[in-house]
C-alpha cells in the first residue's frame, strides 16, 4: 500500500493554548512569558503582537515598552489540556498518529493511507481537519506528502494547506531553510561556510562528497532534502479523558466571569464526548484561590500552595445538553461560593452512556431529568446539601440511623408483584407517652388523646452504643397489642429511652 501522511502544525502553541478559550482575545495582540521575575521572556505571541514588532525573547521591560500589547503567562497544565483536545480532533481522520512537536510548537502526523473513501481526496481532507481545528480554537498549518519527514518540515516551514504529489518532494522542499532540519549549532556553522542556506542548495551536493566529510549523518540529511528518508512511524496510544484548564491573568471575583469561561470548557467537554458517542455522567469543578504572601498580604503567592475549591456536579442520568450542565454549574458555584478569587479554572469530567425510555401511547409524559436536577440543586442552596437525597442506611445498631446521598438511577426496576408482609411505619417525630408498667413490663399507655390497654407485650430488646461520645443511646423497645376504650386495636413499637427515662409511640404495624 502506498504511504500517506499528514502534519498538522500549530505555531506558538502556548499563545494558541491560552486564547482558545477566550475569544475576546484573538483578535488582540498577546504575548506569553515565562519565567519568575525579574528573569521572565517572552516564549510564544500571536500574529498580532508579531506585527506590533513582538519578539521570542523580549523581557518584560522590552515588552512594556510596546503599547497595546496584552501579556499572559505560560500555563503548562492549559497547554496539556489544548494538547489533547487537538489530538482528539486529530483521531477524528485517522488512529495512527504520531507526535512530532519541536519548541513551543505542537505537530502531529497522521497515517492517512486508505482514507479516500471515508474523507475524499487528500485536499479534502485537509480541508475538513483545518476546519475542524479552526473550530476548536487552532490555528494551524497542514502538509499531506508520502513522506514522513518531508510532510513534517513542509508543515513546520509555511502556513496555509499543502498536498505535495508523489516525486515532487525536492521540489516542495527545496525553499525551506536548512534549518529546518533541527541540526545543532556547529553544522550550521560548517553549512554557512560552503554557502549551504537551503534544502534545495543541500540536495544539490554530491552524495559521496557529502559523506566523505560529515559520514552518514550527512546522506540522512540530503536524504531528507530529497525527500526520500524512510521513518519508522511510532503511533501514539493515547487515554481518553475530558479535562479543560484555564488560568487568569487576574484573579476573577465575580461569579459571571467564571460562568463565561466555564460556558466554553463544557462546550468544548460535550462536543468531545459526543463525538464518541457519549455524554457527561459527572463533572468536578476545581477552583484555584488566590493566596497572599505572608509578608505583605497582598503579593499572590506560589500556586503549588494555593487553596483549590472543589466542587462536583452529578446529574441524575449522563447528559449532553449544554445549557443544562451551564444551569447546574451556575447553582452550584452561587450556593457553594469560593472563599477567594479564582486565578484557575479546571473542568474534568467522566463519559457515560445516556439510556433512552420507551415509552408508551397511552402513559403519561414523564418530567425531564434535567429539570429534576435542576430543581434538586435550587432546593439544596435552599436547605442544604445535607437535607436532599436518597435516604441509606448507616452500618450501625442504632435504631433510624440513616444517611443523605445523592439520587442516582442505579439497577432494574422490577414490576414483579411482591408478597403481602407486614408494614412497620415510622412516627416523625415519635409520640411522646405515658406508660404504666406492672414487673417491669407496659400493662397501658395514654398518649394524650386515648387510653390504651395493653393485651399482650413482648420484649424487652435493648441496645446501646456510642458510650464514649455524646451520642450514646440506650433504647428498651417493646412489641404490644393495646385496645382503646372504643374497642378499636393497635400494634405498636413502644420504646423506652434509658438515658432520659422517657417512653416515645416509635412506630405502628400496618
Amino acid at each position: 500500500m502506498t504511504t500517506l501522511f499528514a502534519c498538522i502544525h500549530a505555531a506558538e502553541f502556548p499563545a494558541q493554548a491560552l486564547v482558545r478559550l477566550r475569544p475576546e482575545m484573538q483578535s488582540e495582540p498577546v504575548v506569553v512569558m515565562e519565567g519568575l521575575p525579574p528573569h521572565q521572556s517572552v516564549c510564544a505571541m500571536n500574529t498580532h503582537a508579531q506585527r506590533r514588532g513582538a519578539a521570542l525573547g523580549m523581557t518584560r521591560l522590552d515588552v512594556e515598552g510596546i503599547p497595546g500589547l496584552r501579556v499572559l503567562a505560560r500555563s503548562l497544565q492549559t497547554e496539556s489540556a489544548a494538547r489533547m483536545v487537538l489530538l482528539e480532533c486529530a483521531a477524528k481522520y485517522s488512529p495512527r498518529i504520531e507526535e512530532v512537536s519541536e519548541g513551543t510548537a505542537c505537530a502531529f502526523v497522521l497515517d492517512i493511507a486508505g482514507t479516500e473513501r471515508l474523507f475524499g481526496p487528500p485536499a479534502q481532507l485537509a480541508e475538513r481537519l483545518r476546519a475542524e481545528l479552526a473550530a476548536a480554537g487552532f490555528r494551524a498549518s497542514i502538509a499531506v506528502s508520502g513522506n514522513f519527514e518531508t510532510a513534517r518540515m513542509k508543515a513546520a516551514g509555511t502556513r496555509g494547506i499543502h498536498v505535495i504529489p508523489e516525486g515532487a518532494e525536492a521540489v516542495a522542499l527545496a525553499r525551506l531553510p536548512i534549518t529546518a532540519l533541527g541540526l545543532d549549532a556547529e553544522h550550521l556553522e560548517t553549512f554557512a561556510i560552503w554557502g549551504i542556506r537551503t534544502l534545495g542548495e543541500l540536495a544539490a551536493l554530491p552524495e559521496v562528497d557529502l559523506i566523505t566529510r560529515l559520514g552518514q549523518q550527512g546522506r540522512q540529511w540530503r536524504e531528507a532534502a530529497l525527500g526520500e528518508r524512510p521513518h519508522l512511524f511510532r503511533p501514539l496510544e493515547p487515554a481518553f479523558t475530558l479535562k479543560e484548564y484555564c488560568a487568569f491573568e487576574t484573579p476573577v471575583e465575580q461569579i459571571d466571569s467564571l460562568l463565561f469561561v466555564g460556558a466554553r470548557m463544557i462546550d468544548s467537554l460535550v462536543a468531545r464526548a459526543c463525538d464518541r458517542a457519549l455524554s457527561l455522567a459527572l463533572v468536578t469543578v476545581r477552583m484555584t484561590l488566590e493566596s497572599t504572601s505572608p509578608i505583605s498580604g497582598s503579593v499572590p503567592a506560589a500556586r503549588e500552595g494555593s487553596l483549590v475549591h472543589e466542587r462536583v456536579l452529578r446529574p441524575a442520568i449522563p447528559s449532553a445538553d449544554r445549557k443544562f450542565l451551564l444551569k447546574l454549574l451556575h447553582l452550584e458555584i452561587a450556593a457553594h461560593p469560593p472563599q477567594a478569587a479564582v486565578t484557575a479554572l479546571e473542568l474534568s469530567a467522566e463519559a457515560g452512556h445516556c439510556g433512552t425510555v420507551q415509552l408508551g401511547l397511552f402513559t403519561p409524559q414523564m418530567p425531564e431529568p434535567s429539570r429534576l436536577d435542576v430543581t434538586l440543586a435550587r432546593i439544596k442552596a435552599i436547605v442544604g446539601p445535607d437535607r436532599v437525597g436518597a435516604p441509606m442506611l448507616d452500618d450501625t445498631h442504632r435504631p433510624g440511623s440513616f444517611r443523605m446521598e445523592p439520587l442516582a438511577l442505579e439497577g432494574d426496576m422490577s414490576n414483579e408483584p411482591q408478597s403481602q408482609r407486614m408494614v412497620l411505619r415510622r412516627m416523625r417525630p415519635p409520640l411522646p407517652v405515658r406508660v404504666s408498667l406492672r414487673e417491669s413490663r407496659p400493662t397501658a399507655f395514654r398518649d394524650g388523646v386515648s387510653l390504651f390497654e395493653v393485651t399482650a407485650a413482648y420484649g424487652p430488646w435493648k441496645t446501646s452504643g456510642c458510650w464514649w461520645s455524646a451520642g450514646e443511646w440506650n433504647l428498651e423497645e417493646w412489641d404490644v397489642l393495646a385496645q382503646r376504650t372504643d374497642g378499636s386495636s393497635l400494634a405498636c413499637l413502644l420504646v423506652r429511652d434509658q438515658v432520659r427515662n422517657e417512653w416515645q409511640l416509635e412506630a405502628v404495624y400496618d
